[in-house]
């Protein structure tokens, strides 16, 4: 090679002595560079106030539980407290329990419908019908003013004593399960004049009661006893002429919350109580019937001639529903085994299909009942208003108390329906007018009708502007280009 022939570049094929391909110029800076940045990203600590400097992670602020529960009871208090929580449970809570009794009753009495050779919802039909009527009674109910309530108990009370004197005659009462309190008024449609009774009690004690306040009358017990008590012992004589204990125990029960109410004196309240328990204690003792279904509280065994038969097979369904039930329709005992499954015994079908949780549900809504009617008349500043729905509310609360009661074996079976729930169109009606009675004190309250009154236009507008969207007529787009 000759000094001006140019030098012939160095191949990159290999090195001298290797396989490996020769590096580049300023190779090296540049892998010392690589090598230095990544020490730097594998460096777990980087220098202070450098952008990308990493943070611990922060941690979740601790829950004070005792702050938080504090703030919940008062979250709850504060609802509990609003002037339309007693018209919102009366109103939800019967009309859930009226559904889910129309739905228990369609399940229960298809057997029974079948065995007496009629369609399977023949029970349902008539008890749908009865709900639709004792709806309109009802809405009538909440619209009608109070002074035509207190005007309306009277002629109440003397078609009611009126049509329980009929049970009695020969040819027009017609005897059910050993109890002549009916009246066949053709077909298949009859009538049981004591539940109207129970309204025309509560309806004309109040109103009773209430004239005698206001001319300051009841601090005198004669005021306070007469003529309440005589004319509950008329109608008490005339329903156990017919043999309707059941009946019996709610219309005492109703008068002694009435008594409570009106403010008597703890010796006087003790002395009608002691009166009616040796009544009561008679009339059962000379019952053979009756004396029968005392015995049979708290049985696990049919016994003898099978006297318990209905109370055990009521404690085999609810043991056979568990915790949710075996579901809707796939009750066993309804299949001639449980005697009565869709009136008085409805609650044992419902904890054998829908289980603890759907009896737990039923329960739930009646105390929520309890709860309103309680509620109305404790705020309540009109004497009529605090008789008639504390009057109402013991009458609901007992009933649904006594029914219970002997499905879960604790009382004696007393033949009363579940109210709002059991099949019966004489239950029904009278039941929910008394519903409506509350629904209606409980919108008279002050406060709830000035919540009503701010309600009332936004849902107006709310209305106005559903209106307007739907009687908007829908614009044909044009194709483009079209004028």
């Amino acid at each position: 090679m000759t000094p001006d022939q140019p030098a012939a570049p160095r191949s990159r094929t290999a090195r001298p002595g290797t396989g490996r391909p020769a590096p580049r110029s300023g190779g090296a800076p540049r892998l010392r560079e690589a090598v230095r940045g990544k020490g730097r990203a594998a460096s777990p600590v980087r220098p202070r106030g450098s952008a990308g400097a990493s943070r611990p992670p922060r941690r979740p602020p601790r829950v004070n539980v005792p702050e938080a529960l504090r703030g919940l009871q008062q979250r709850v208090r504060r609802a509990w407290d609003r002037p339309l929580t007693a018209y919102y449970l009366l109103l939800g809570g019967s009309l859930l329990i009226l559904v889910l009794g129309l739905v228990m009753v369609y399940s229960a009495s298809q057997i029974k419908a079948l065995q007496s050779g009629l369609a399977p919802s023949y029970f349902f039909r008539k008890q749908l019908f009865a709900a639709a009527l004792g709806g309109a009674l009802m809405l009538l109910a909440v619209r009608m003013p109070i002074k035509l309530h207190r005007a309306f108990a009277y002629p109440l009370l003397a078609v009611s004593l009126f049509l329980m004197c009929l049970v009695q005659v020969p040819g027009m009462g017609i005897a059910v399960n050993g109890n002549q309190n009916w009246i066949s008024f053709g077909g298949p449609f009859l009538l049981q004049p004591s539940e109207f009774g129970k309204l025309a009690l509560v309806l004309w004690g109040a109103d009773l009661l209430a004239r005698k306040q206001d001319k300051r009358l009841l601090a005198q017990w004669k005021h306070l006893l007469v003529p309440l008590v005589p004319a509950t012992g008329m109608l008490l004589g005339l329903i156990m002429l017919g043999g309707d204990m059941g009946t019996a125990i709610i219309l005492t029960a109703i008068l002694f919350g009435l008594l409570w109410l009106a403010g008597a004196p703890t010796r006087l309240f003790a002395g009608v109580l002691a009166f009616a328990g040796v009544i009561g204690l008679l009339l059962i003792k000379t019952s053979a019937n009756r004396m029968s279904r005392l015995a049979c509280i708290g049985a696990t065994e049919p016994g003898a001639h099978d006297q318990c038969w209905q109370a055990v097979h009521g404690i085999y369904a609810l043991a056979n529903g568990g915790w949710f039930g075996s579901g809707l329709g796939a009750s066993m005992e309804k299949w001639g085994e449980l005697p009565e499954p869709h009136t008085d015994f409805i609650f044992a079908i419902t904890g054998e299909e829908l289980g603890l949780a759907g009896t737990l549900s039923v329960l739930v809504l009646f105390a929520a009942l309890g709860y309103a009617g309680i509620r109305v008349a404790g705020r309540t500043e009109d004497p009529f208003v605090r008789y008639a729905a504390g009057g109402v509310t013991t009458w609901i609360t007992a009933q649904a108390v006594v029914n219970i009661g002997a499905v879960l074996g604790l009382l004696p079976i007393a033949g009363v329906p579940l109210p709002l729930f059991s099949y019966g169109g004489s239950a029904l009606l009278p039941t929910m007018f008394a519903v409506g009675l509350l629904i209606a004190f409980a919108r008279a309250e002050p406060a709830a009708r000035a919540a009503l009154a701010m309600r009332q236009p936004a849902l107006r507008k709310k209305l106005a502007r559903v209106r307007r969207k739907t009687m908007r007529r829908p614009v044909k787009r044009r194709p483009s280009g079209e004028r």
